[in-house]
């Protein structure tokens, strides 16, 4: 029997057990696909408005999507993901559990063991999720107008509830890739109303136990008025909040330095303030990519994506692209090991872009090899400068 019959019978079988109500869950592992940093595959039945549906979490290296798909589709997706994808899955229900195999030389194993269910779970959807930011006894998140006094999500703030968990689990997995011992110095460039930022230093000391100090920079002064209240009535020590620029912040000795949609060039002076300073964790999600966009305009460069730069619209993913990629090899030329990913909030948020850099104590950058694909990219495009690239003095 080849693969295409048996992954026909092990979804037959998944079919049977969704429909007789005896199926729990399903995990598909082993991922040889095309799709960068997949690693697993998680189906579960739920329940939304009176619907039943498969809900699907999608495991990558640095993150979780989740997507909800009708029965019959997602019964049809599995299939498509064990015929070209995953080579391992198991299907979980009441009755036994079913071992789905692809070995070398394309053989299938396909083997019932006993079920380790005992009964199928609720088909609530997200009605016990935990979170890493609680919602009780957070006198910062009633302040900010996220909770009521007795810890109650506001209905309206919903959605920037799930926005502050999704940015903490995040972190939450790069932060493990750096040395946390001793004091640790966090800086937010451009806080805002410090949603983000109390929510981080509440993780770092109250979850992770460290010895965070983290400062939020923000130019309007009663933004940091009122954070730096926030952060007393919460008995937060170690967290203010300053005026000023990202520009103009001193950022000598901090270890992780964060600057989420610093507008154009000052994602740029954000990257540059935490190589200077020899962070081990850079985080920003850029926001508008006018300079590069303005160069490309500039010298119309004759490439195999002219035809698609001539459209406004394109031109400018075209310059989004340009500008962080080029910020990415940056980065690796100062010593960085990098990542660019999108993040999605499970409140239904924009797309955003990610970039992140961990310091590399490892293996050296080879520089000249990084600097000439900088410069090919530059020339390719028809860019004189990227401001990183000026202000670091490449």
């Amino acid at each position: 029997m080849n693969i295409s019959e048996k992954v026909h019978e092990f979804v037959t079988i998944l079919a049977q057990t969704i429909s007789n109500q005896t199926f729990v869950s399903l995990s598909l592992g082993n991922y040889k696909g095309s799709e960068e940093n997949l690693k697993n595959l998680y189906a579960k039945r739920i329940l939304i408005k009176k619907e039943e549906k498969l809900s699907f979490t999608y495991r990558y290296k640095t993150r979780d999507i989740v997507k909800n798909f009708s029965i019959d589709e997602g019964i049809v997706l599995i299939g498509k993901f064990l015929t070209n994808g995953f080579h391992v899955s198991t299907l979980f229900s009441t009755e036994f559990d079913l071992l789905f195999e692809i070995q070398n030389h394309d053989k299938v194993i396909l083997k019932k063991k006993a079920a380790t269910a005992k009964a199928a779970p609720s088909l609530d959807h997200d009605k016990n999720k935990k979170r890493l930011i609680s919602a009780q006894n957070k006198s910062y998140l009633t302040d900010l107008n996220i909770t009521d006094q007795e810890g109650n999500v506001f209905k309206s703030a919903q959605d920037k509830y799930k926005q502050i968990n999704h940015y903490i689990e995040i972190l939450s997995s790069l932060i493990k890739e750096i040395p946390t011992e001793g004091k640790l110095k966090v800086v937010d460039m451009g806080s805002g109303k410090g949603y983000l930022t109390f929510a981080l230093y509440d993780y770092l000391q109250n979850v992770l136990n460290l010895k965070p100090e983290v400062t939020g920079v923000e130019f309007r002064e009663d933004l940091v008025t009122l954070c730096n209240k926030i952060a007393g009535d919460a008995s937060f020590a170690n967290l203010n909040f300053v005026e000023g620029t990202i520009e103009s912040y001193e950022s000598a000795g901090t270890d992780i330095l964060i600057a989420l949609h610093a507008c154009d060039t000052a994602t740029d002076d954000a990257i540059f303030k935490g190589i200077k300073a020899g962070a081990e964790l850079i985080v920003v999600a850029p926001c508008c990519h006018k300079q590069i966009r303005r160069e490309i305009e500039k010298h119309k460069a004759h490439n195999d994506v002219d035809f698609l730069t001539k459209y406004g619209i394109f031109l400018e993913r075209q310059a989004e692209m340009v500008t962080d990629g080029i910020r990415a090899m940056i980065l690796e030329y100062s010593g960085y090991k990098t990542k660019v990913f999108e993040f999605i909030s499970d409140a239904h948020t924009p797309k955003n872009v990610m970039i992140v850099g961990i310091k590399n104590h490892k293996t050296p950058a080879d520089k000249d090899q990084i600097l000439k694909k900088i410069q090919d990219a530059k020339a390719y495009f028809g860019i004189e400068h990227h401001h990183l690239e000026r202000i670091l003095g490449i």
